[in-house]
């Protein structure tokens, strides 16, 4: 149930009939907007304003015209005028109570899917797996999952797809250090820690490496000789990536069950390899690819007529799908990948969430995937920042290594743990009671709460913004952090708990809402604004509006519950209408953070 489109189509027929061109209707109605002020009513329109100038009428004037030809509304009260021109709209509280009510005991909240459901493909995490998991691979996939999670709620079908790096020059990197530098009880004791130590000696014995293997110096090229001959066939190369395969993907399995992450298929690069000599040879066919100096490519359909810098920055830029050498490239990998996919799962959009710094790769193999004949395709390169440090520079541990994945978890889950034993110390001596909880319990805690806030901290931020990863600022339990969040969910939950009362009850047979109190109305109206952020959040790809929503609901719940009492309400229909907004409230909260990727606990 979405107020904002209601409020929106209550003003159509009225804005078609005044408009100087109907045609920017649907324009006008987007002004209608949330008000960043509640003494201004609940949304507010500046449409008048827009207007006026057309109709050669003063905005305050022709805002006050529109409200008189406005039909009498069971959603709101009669806007009223304000400003240079604003029209104020506020809900009625018993049209609140009407919706809350009705959407009591459905399972979704009271939303719908979506009236024209398309079918994604998201493409997200992505690591090369030769190595371990670092902060580097955080964002993508719990930006990915978190838009899975959204998109399907919301009713469209949505395909999780991990494009594994198994196939490029990091394994060359670890064939060349197996074979030269390999501790073998090392290895037998640990595949996976020999290996990823493995990996990082080599990158510093080259001293040219860069972070795609590429380099001048006989480690560098020796590392690309031996990926070479992987891809060539070689019978040891291809023994041992077998080898080492089964290990990297059970090290990377590890990492992605502890963050509740579930991919719908896991294709490596080099379940495409058979496929890219098809992509060429039909690029070729299409007149689409020329040999260039040997190599194969897809030219600027331009050419080298001169261009202004925005012109260039709109056009499609050439491409590189064969080197003179043979080798293939990540764009034609990447084409393969495409066309894979389309005729696997014919999607409507394809995303892909990968950072910045891959911006013109995509631009790249977007404008080509469309003159291959994907046109009709929708394609969006989901770019997002960096993971810093307090100095604001790129995350590393002390020596200067990235930091990895699951030791960034685990110390996240140990300070978990210690914020959650300082807080139930604090309100033992406050004299609070506290549930008495089992080892195993509080463990489940700190692992929720911990892993949480690394999440959120992360989601709470716009995509395309740089951050600063701080435990600190992550556990707080105040502000706008997962543990506050959790917190919330469980104080709400407890109510039920303290009063013995059954919440499955009360949804079946949900009573009468009370909003009398300016604290229940609030709450009302933030809890029948979460389809409205669904739908921003999925429009921009864009998470952080969904912890936007959150820290709003949190702060109006927290009103509620210190002016409102629920199990000393003075009579029982009140009790009861409290009840029923704690519940809605926590469900809200638990669903919400669910497409976050947050899990909840009952008791803290």
């Amino acid at each position: 149930m979405n107020l904002l489109t209601i409020v929106r189509e209550s003003f159509r027929d009225v804005l078609t009939a005044i408009a100087p061109d109907a045609s920017k209707v649907p324009d006008y109605l987007a002004m209608i907007k949330p008000t960043a002020d509640a003494k201004n009513g609940d949304y507010q329109a500046n449409f008048a304003m827009a207007m006026s100038k057309a109709l050669g009428k003063k905005p305050p004037e022709l805002a006050k015209e529109i409200i008189a030809k406005l039909p009498p509304s069971d959603l709101f009260e009669t806007p009223d005028t304000a400003g240079p021109g604003f029209i104020n709209i506020r809900l009625k509280s018993s049209a609140l109570a009407n919706y809350l009510q009705q959407i009591a005991n459905s399972p979704t909240l009271g939303i719908e899917p979506v009236a024209n459901p398309k079918t994604f493909v998201i493409d997200y995490s992505g690591p090369n797996v030769a190595k371990p998991l670092h902060v580097g691979h955080l964002r993508s996939t719990i930006i990915g999952e978190s838009l899975c999670r959204l998109l399907r709620f919301l009713g469209h079908k949505v395909i999780g797809d991990n494009h594994l790096g198994d196939w490029g020059t990091q394994f060359g990197i670890l064939l060349y250090g197996f074979k030269n530098h390999l501790d073998e009880a090392a290895f037998k004791a640990d595949p996976v820690r020999e290996l990823a130590r493995l990996y990082v000696h080599i990158r510093k014995l080259s001293k040219t490496m860069n972070e795609d293997g590429e380099g001048d110096d006989s480690i560098a090229i020796a590392c690309r000789e031996e990926t070479a001959k992987l891809h060539a066939g070689d019978p040891e190369n291809r023994r041992l990536w077998e080898r080492f395969m089964p290990y990297c993907l059970a090290e990377i399995d590890a990492i992605y069950k502890r963050l509740d992450i579930h991919f719908d298929t896991q294709h490596g690069e080099s379940f495409y390899q058979p496929m890219l000599a098809n992509v060429v040879d039909d690029m070729i066919k299409k007149g689409i690819a020329h040999e260039s100096e040997g190599a194969l490519v897809i030219p600027n359909p331009k050419g080298n007529v001169p261009r202004t810098k925005e012109e260039k920055d709109k056009e499609e830029p050439p491409a590189l799908i064969r080197k003179r050498d043979g080798a293939f490239t990540y764009t034609t990998t990447d084409l393969a990948t495409i066309q894979y996919r389309m005729k696997e799962y014919s999607p409507t959009v394809m995303l892909y969430v990968v950072d910045f710094r891959q911006e013109f790769h995509f631009r790249t193999l977007f404008a080509q995937a469309k003159r291959w004949g994907f046109a009709n395709t929708e394609f969006h390169h989901l770019k997002f920042g960096s993971v810093l440090g307090k100095d604001g520079k790129p995350l590393r541990t002390r020596d200067g290594d990235v930091v990895e994945l699951d030791v960034l978890l685990d110390d996240a889950v140990k300070m978990g743990a210690q914020k959650y034993e300082t807080i139930r110390q604090e309100r033992i001596d406050l004299g609070v009671k506290v549930p008495d909880l089992s080892q195993e319990q509080r463990q489940e805690i700190a692992e929720v709460v911990g892993i949480g806030a690394v999440k959120y901290a992360d989601l709470c931020q716009n995509r395309e913004s740089n951050y600063a990863f701080d435990y600190d600022k992550m556990l707080a339990t105040d502000g706008n952090t997962s543990t506050y969040m959790q917190y919330a969910y469980v104080r709400c939950r407890g109510i039920f708990r303290e009063g013995d009362f059954d919440s499955e009850t009360l949804r079946t047979n949900a009573p009468s809402l009370l909003l009398d109190s300016p604290y229940e109305r609030a709450l009302a109206l933030q809890l029948l604004r979460f389809e409205e952020a669904l739908e921003r959040a999925a429009e921009d790809y864009a998470p952080h509006w969904l912890t936007g929503y959150l820290w709003d609901l949190a702060k109006s719940y927290s009103g509620f519950f210190v002016n409102c009492p629920v199990l000393k309400a003075p009579t029982p229909e009140l009790k009861n209408s409290r009840l029923l907004l704690c519940d809605l409230t926590a469900r809200t909260i638990q669903q919400t953070l669910t497409l976050l990727g947050i899990r909840t606990v009952e008791m803290m």
